[in-house]
């Protein structure tokens, strides 16, 4: 049980950013785009074919990073210039993506077991400090007796995670942040005051798919694989992952937001987790947890709303009794 939660959490953490980029699109610039769904795949390719060739694993990583921001940019164009609505723009870019991942990858699969990733790297490094045997020894203290073997990508990503979560928070505070926000709330309002709404969404949507592609690639290494339908679901995961943060932690500014971003996406992998743990539970029954959370998850603030909506009532029609007696 203590390594399943272990390693909910340190994928969690890796998730997080691709639920970042879901948080800008959705909820920042109000565009459902699914081309999150193969950009998440081009990240990962991205980095595998790099690092394969021999480029070191940290450069390989932006690469992928850069690859979904091109995808990203593209879709806007797409919707911009080309007139066509977001959602068919999302699609016709992922099913695009879809083609152009298999031609840079070369094949469906690829392995990169035998490759030095980022990760394999900072293990190497860690290993020296002896962290790893004093976390371990102090959960062997508690009554563990099966512990993680190593810490250090749970640390690392949680830094990563939170420097990309306070970069994302200082942009949005900026002039081209503010801008991007005012394009989501009301875009024929920020296109009156003379801003040129279609570099918004296209920089919005780039940024977006950059951090999705971010997420693939480190995916890719933390799994040392990287697959042409590692992406199928990204966008519900990164979806759900969004919606119970805000659920669960509220979303007043935009701080709370990201960072409830964050949690929702932990919290999400640690219920599947878990949910997976019950006998009669698949593997394959994943998508159905997932589509179950998102609907509790958006019924249940609503029920909790409507029955404090109903208390008041109450409380107020109680009032005013005892005043007409």
């Amino acid at each position: 049980m203590l390594l399943s939660l272990f390693g909910a959490v340190e994928s969690g953490v890796i998730y997080a950013i691709m639920a970042l980029g879901v948080y800008l699109s959705f909820r920042v610039l109000d565009f459902p785009d699914l081309t999150v769904d193969g950009s998440f795949v081009t990240g990962g390719a991205v980095a595998a074919i790099s690092i394969i060739n021999g480029i070191p694993p940290a450069v390989a990583t932006l690469m992928g990073a850069g690859a979904g921001f091109l995808a990203g940019c593209i879709t806007g164009i797409i919707h911009t210039k080309g007139k066509i609505n977001a959602l068919l723009s999302g699609i016709l870019m992922m099913i695009a993506l879809y083609s152009i991942n298999l031609r840079i990858m070369g094949q469906p699969t690829l392995s990169l077991l035998n490759e030095s990733s980022l990760f394999k790297q900072l293990q190497s490094v860690w290993a020296a400090t002896g962290l790893d045997a004093f976390f371990n020894g102090i959960l062997t203290s508690m009554g563990a007796e099966r512990v993680p073997s190593t810490w250090v990508i749970v640390f690392v990503m949680i830094f990563v995670t939170l420097f990309i979560k306070f970069l994302t928070d200082f942009f949005l505070k900026t002039e081209i942040g503010l801008a991007l926000r005012a394009t989501g709330d009301n875009q024929r309002m920020i296109r009156s005051l003379s801003a040129n709404t279609d570099v918004l969404i296209i920089v919005g949507v780039g940024i977006s798919n950059a951090l999705v592609a971010l997420s693939g690639a480190l995916i890719a290494q933390h799994g040392s694989v990287a697959n042409v339908n590692m992406g199928i679901g990204m966008i519900v995961i990164g979806l759900a992952s969004v919606i119970i943060g805000e659920a669960l932690f509220g979303k007043r500014t935009i701080a709370i937001a990201t960072i409830a971003v964050i949690g929702g996406a932990v919290v999400y992998r640690i219920v599947v987790t878990l949910a997976l743990r019950v006998d009669f539970l698949e593997t394959g029954d994943m998508k159905l947890i997932t589509a179950i959370l998102v609907i509790l998850a958006l019924v249940t603030p609503k029920i909790m709303q409507a029955q404090k909506e109903k208390k008041r009532r109450l409380k107020k029609r109680a009032e005013l009794k005892v005043e007409d007696v």
